[in-house]
């Protein structure tokens, strides 16, 4: 039998939220992916796999820090001390998409230690194991850098040249699927988009669209034991019903709130034998996000209510944020320190965002040079039902005025004549 992790996404350098650990120096959202990442190694020894396959986004970004760097190299290095091989996916985020420049993960290809096996470019690893070889057929990020500045696609459009990678990776798929060895374990490991796949947060406005995309069934081919996935921040199967499974294992920790419903982790995969492999998912620790949202009621303390709110969650080292409705035609007289001071357990208060009713105002009544004053009134007055009691004899004493004012502008106007 041979086992391995599955992770992807670790994605240090999210540091949207939170602040400087004062014990460590260290952003605390850095620290709470390095924990998630530090239980993933931690697992990866006590059951004693045969290898730790990542695929792709080590980094928020293609530059990381030297203190992000250090962090993710002694993680791994702890895998490499106890004779763990490492097979590392470039991701999107880790390429830097300009031609000849290095990508964040390079450096583990470099470095002089056997273990580390850095794909950056679709390749067969046969990779030997303390129980036996495995087959895996690594296919990072495909960039579109390189097609669109090639002549041939000069004319392309950019749906185009995205349907062209596409073909191009699933033909790059189907041709190393028919090199393997059906006798041998096999796993697909990439950093790709699955048609099927579900997105997360802020994924859906970050890459829907943009992505080359492949169907499942052109992945869950003969002879492959496993599909293992990256860059899909959700845990899903894509192939529930069918063999082999199509994994995304998901990111380690919460990027955003738009991913504050899901549980995070990785994969143990068990190849027991050909044609017969088992994954569960294991969950990682991660750091609560609570979106809190109230409608508040019209005569009663507005920053009670949501304080009353605010006590029935567990806040405690959580990240937070609070919507709260103003009701319609009330002033909003929230206190927002005693919601802060209310929230002083959390971790962090990302947000607290006041919504007030769109109020439909009443269309104005064209006008014209030839409407008398009268009929001005009147028009007025049809807009306003509060003064349908009022209306005529407002109207009448209107005109009266207008009628004495007209009166005096024209002895006024006389009197300037005879000056």
């Amino acid at each position: 039998m041979i086992k391995f992790i599955h992770t992807a996404d670790i994605h240090f350098g999210m540091e949207n939220y939170g602040r400087i650990d004062p014990t460590t120096g260290i952003h605390t959202r850095l620290l709470d992916f390095h924990k998630a990442l530090s239980f993933c190694i931690d697992t990866a020894l006590q059951e004693q796999v045969d290898f730790f396959l990542f695929c792709g986004d080590a980094y928020k970004t293609a530059h990381p820090s030297p203190t992000q760097q250090k962090l993710l190299m002694e993680s791994f290095l702890r895998l490499q001390e106890a004779h763990i091989p490492i097979v590392i996916i470039v991701g999107n985020h880790d390429h830097p998409l300009s031609f000849g420049r290095a990508h964040s993960l390079d450096l583990f290809g470099q470095i002089p230690l056997k273990g580390f096996h850095v794909i950056s470019k679709p390749r067969i690893i046969n990779l030997e194991t303390k129980n036996g070889t495995v087959q895996i057929v690594g296919i990072p990020w495909p960039t579109r850098t390189n097609i669109a500045t090639n002549t041939i696609h000069a004319h392309k459009s950019s749906e185009q040249i995205t349907d062209y990678i596409s073909q191009a990776v699933a033909n790059i798929i189907k041709d190393y699927a028919m090199q393997l060895n059906p006798t041998i374990p096999s796993v697909l490991a990439g950093h790709l988009t699955v048609s099927s796949g579900i997105f997360s947060g802020s994924e859906k406005r970050a890459i829907y669209g943009t992505d080359p995309v492949l169907l499942p069934s052109q992945l869950a081919i003969k002879p492959f034991d496993y599909v293992a996935l990256g860059h899909l921040h959700r845990h899903q199967n894509l192939n529930p019903n069918g063999y082999p499974a199509i994994i995304y294992s998901g990111s380690i920790e919460r990027i955003d709130f738009g991913e504050r419903k899901e549980e995070k982790g990785f994969c143990i995969v068990s190849i027991e034998e050909k044609n017969k492999t088992y994954y569960r998912f294991v969950k990682t620790p991660i750091r609560p996000f609570i979106q809190m949202e109230i409608h508040l009621q019209a005569n009663s303390d507005q920053t009670k209510q949501i304080i009353k709110h605010i006590e029935q969650y567990a806040i405690e080292s959580a990240v937070v944020k609070i919507i709260y409705h103003v009701p319609a035609d009330q002033p909003d007289t929230v206190d927002i320190k005693a919601l802060l001071q209310a929230c002083s357990g959390a971790m962090y208060v990302a947000a607290i965002v006041p919504v007030r009713p769109i109020i439909t105002r009443a269309r104005r009544t064209g006008l014209q040079t030839t409407t008398t004053f009268e009929q001005l009134l009147a028009s007025y007055f049809n807009n306003k039902p509060e003064f349908t009691e009022q209306k005529q004899a407002i109207i009448d004493r209107a005109q009266e005025l207008y009628e004495l004012a007209q009166q005096q502008q024209d002895t006024i106007n006389e009197t300037l004549e005879d000056i």
